[in-house]
């Protein structure tokens, strides 16, 4: 990996860290469910009431959610089966495990976010409060199904498998990020978090890959 993409690495993750740091200070008001606090109040607020809570849609990002959950079992069986073929993890095709490791620090990130919370949701689902920041459906979904498209790359060689395996990874993500924005169930600023944390895990897989 070069300078210059680690430079631009570093930018994304600090465009996030930054983006979080002001969620927490910037408009704060106790706007949410049981008074919980939210940042940008005057912009979560007005889109929340716009959208309001529409089941549909949280639905149909769930099950777009699966579909991305799917591809990490694809992707974890191929390698697995290379496993036991060669008899060594050490011998599994590089960007497999590395691909591997990209699930384990995307888990990692959805694990901190449940512990380190900077808001709730707008609405309650079952019985209290829960962690909303970032939107960890849509980052699962968009990471999952990058790191899918990346693959899918550098493997499929027939070019209309390819580009019908690119359009279905590209739908669920589109899908996913609309499904969660008319739901209701995340503020804005949970998408723009968990698309800028997305961003950042998706070009940092994206350049250890080139740097094979």
């Amino acid at each position: 990996m070069n300078k210059k993409n680690c430079v631009i690495m570093m930018i994304l993750y600090a465009v996030f860290v930054l983006f979080t740091i002001s969620v927490t200070a910037i408009d704060v008001m106790p706007i949410g469910p049981e008074g919980s606090l939210v940042g940008f109040a005057s912009v979560n607020g007005p889109f929340h009431e716009l959208t309001g809570v529409n089941m549909f849609w949280y639905k149909e990002s769930e099950v777009l959610g699966y579909a991305a959950l799917l591809s990490c079992a694809f992707f974890g069986l191929f390698g697995l089966v290379q496993i036991i073929k060669r008899k060594s993890l050490l011998k599994v095709d590089r960007d497999l495990l590395y691909l591997g490791i990209y699930y384990v620090v995307v888990l990692a990130f959805y694990a901190l976010f449940e512990k380190v919370i900077i808001n709730y949701r707008p609405v309650i689902l079952k019985e209290g409060l829960e962690a909303s920041y970032p939107s960890s459906h849509t980052m699962l979904t968009v990471c999952t199904m990058s790191a899918a498209m990346l693959q899918i790359k550098r493997r499929a060689s027939d070019i209309r498998v390819k580009a019908l395996l690119m359009t279905l990874c590209s739908l669920v993500m589109a899908g996913t990020l609309i499904g969660r924005l008319l739901s209701g169930v995340h503020w804005l600023t949970d998408i723009i978090g968990a698309l800028l944390l997305s961003v950042a895990l998706v070009y940092t897989y994206r350049m250890v890959l080139k740097s094979e």
